[in-house]
């Protein structure tokens, strides 16, 4: 097969897509910020007019994400989704296949309607407060809650990639994918998926505790986190240079990276103290830092230890609670420091935990990042109040059942009609989408500066960024050549092989850069092979955009998965391990399911 070769808008629009998709997967620069590059490559270049450059904004998926991430805004703040979830979580009993069915069904049941992140989210706490509940590790229930979730985007329309590659379509005059298509085609993928979960992939899970999941009844914080070397007792003499300063004032933490927990005076202690708190002689100090450090309080009059004595001899009262960074928390890349966090919340982070590592050092100078989990001391009334903070996923924590009151009702029911007028065609679905958003706001069911907020303009900005990719791909002319080549390749052996082969293709992109820029490139080249083939454009279509849903080999793939490592303290290969049967799973029902689905 001679392959002829490239026209010079081809090729450059090769070389920006390849650059592009570099500068992504080496995490060289933001992805949303790469994604903006590409876009004014393709204009400069003159690959793409200035208008078709910047079309992105303002293409049919885009305003469809965007009503989305309101209406699901609108069903997180009116408690509608946390009482779906508390009523789903009440189903898992004692019993822990029971609990992994529960919650995996649960994620596929809330990600019909609601984003992958949001299901997660929202269902992250109650699985780890059921699994303490009944000496579960954690481990063993976030990855099937993770991977339920992606199961159910593969059944919906309303997931990112689908709505990508159903824009792919009608870019190129094919019609556009429904509710249908993917409930019918993606259906019984969640059903085999389940099925391996439970049978096989449940006893590949590690057992595993989670940072604080041991604290929840008990306080022995050098049992448990293993900081017998971290953890001091500091006492200020008569004449030491601290005495009737504050605490901001003595710069102990500032000068030694040092984390004061408590102040014991006359019997008493005052845990989480102040920035402006004073000390006084004869106050005993609860640090917690590496010895070195500590050591150095000894240069202006401390000293280390009670009556002479550096061992910490008796358990810490100090309550502890998990945190974790949510994906679209506002505090990511800030430090604690910068966001003055203990004076903000009256909280006090004692461990970070990252990548399988737990740091216990100066954990205020690190820039947050999503899944981070955080080690909190302070009062129950402080932690339900930092509960309350967007992007803050507090673990574990006292269950309330929520009281959905009118707003929910009201949210709720447009939700409803939103979804039922998208699903039946009445009308477009980023014109539904939009609707719906607007009437939420109407209602009363989200306030309009709530709804900017919910929009995650990163992932906005990376779709409105490589969309114009695909237009360039059909403008170019490259499109219809990567089809024919893919055709020749792959056709000849039936529309399955087709099927088959970009569905690989796409899983693998997906492991790499993640399902949403895995459709953006992926798509428009395979829309143009199912014409070029003469296959049914959207059952191909469908295929990809299920392909960017099998995020299940590695944590980076999607940020649920992400969101369960700290949780769930996962390593990158719990990941592959389980993951790699259920992908194989889902391929063979893909082979299985097409043919009856969509007449191949």
């Amino acid at each position: 097969m001679s392959v002829p070769l490239l026209s010079t808008p081809e090729l450059v629009l090769f070389i920006i897509t390849l650059i592009g998709l570099g500068l992504i997967v080496s995490n060289r620069l933001r992805a949303d910020l790469a994604a903006l590059l590409v876009l004014i490559a393709l204009g400069v270049t003159r690959v793409l007019t200035p208008q078709e450059a910047l079309s992105g904004f303002s293409n049919s998926a885009v305003v469809t994400i965007v009503g989305l991430f309101v209406i699901t805004a609108a069903l997180e703040q009116t408690g509608v989704v946390a009482w779906l979830a508390s009523r789903l979580a009440a189903l898992s009993g004692q019993d822990e296949g029971r609990m992994v069915a529960v919650f995996m069904a649960a994620g596929v049941i809330l990600s019909l309607v609601v984003n992958n992140i949001a299901a997660g989210a929202v269902l992250l706490p109650a699985a780890v407060r059921i699994a303490h509940q009944n000496r579960v590790p954690p481990s063993k229930l976030l990855i099937p809650l993770s991977f339920g979730t992606l199961l159910g985007g593969m059944a919906t329309l309303f997931t990112t990639a689908n709505i990508i590659l159903s824009g792919n379509l009608v870019a190129q005059g094919q019609r556009g994918l429904t509710m249908g298509d993917f409930l019918r085609s993606g259906g019984p993928l969640v059903v085999t998926g389940m099925i391996y979960m439970l049978l096989v992939g449940r006893r590949l899970l590690p057992a595993r505790e989670s940072v604080g999941s041991t604290a929840v009844s008990t306080v022995d914080l050098r049992s448990i986190y293993r900081l017998d070397e971290r953890l001091w007792e500091v006492w200020v003499p008569e004449g030491a240079d601290v005495v009737g300063k504050t605490l901001a004032e003595s710069a102990i933490g500032t000068h030694t990276g040092t984390t004061v927990l408590a102040i014991w005076r006359s019997h008493e202690a005052r845990l989480n103290p102040a920035p402006d708190d004073r000390l006084l002689a004869g106050d005993i100090l609860l640090l917690l830092g590496q010895e070195a450090n500590v050591r150095q309080l000894a240069s202006i009059g401390l000293q280390i230890g009670r009556n002479g004595v550096s061992d910490l001899n008796r358990n810490v009262p100090i309550e502890l609670a998990e945190v974790v960074i949510g994906p679209r928390a506002p505090v990511i890349g800030q430090t604690l420091r910068q966001l003055q966090f203990r004076t903000r919340f009256g909280l006090t982070a004692v461990a970070l935990w990252r990548d399988g590592r737990s740091y216990r050092t100066n954990v205020g100078d690190f820039p947050l990042e999503t899944g981070d989990a955080l080690l909190m001391t302070g009062s129950a009334t402080r932690v339900r109040q930092l509960a309350a903070e967007p992007g803050f996923i507090v673990l574990d924590t006292p269950h309330v059942a929520p009281s959905p009151g009118r707003k929910a009702f009201w949210a709720a029911l447009i939700t409803a009609v939103v979804l039922l007028i998208a699903a039946v065609g009445w009308v477009a679905t980023s014109e539904a989408m939009l609707a719906g958003a607007a009437a939420l706001v109407l209602a009363g069911c989200i306030s309009m500066d709530d709804a900017y907020r919910a929009i995650e303009w990163r992932v906005v900005v990376l779709i409105a960024g490589l969309l114009p990719i695909g237009t360039a791909l059909v403008s170019t002319g490259l499109g219809a050549r990567l089809g024919s080549i893919l055709t020749e390749s792959l056709a000849a052996y039936g529309p399955l092989a087709l099927i088959a082969g970009l569905f690989l293709a796409t899983v693998l992109v997906t492991q790499l850069v993640g399902g949403q820029v895995a459709a953006l490139i992926i798509g428009p080249i395979a829309v143009s092979a199912a014409m070029s083939a003469g296959t049914n454009p959207q059952a191909v279509a469908v295929a990809v955009a299920m392909g960017c849903s099998v995020a299940f080999l590695t944590p980076i793939a999607h940020p649920v998965n992400v969101l369960m490592m700290g949780p769930g303290n996962y390593r990158f290969g719990d990941f592959f391990r389980v993951g790699f049967g259920q992908t194989v799973v889902c391929f063979i029902t893909l082979l299985l399911t097409m043919p009856l689905v969509w007449q191949l």
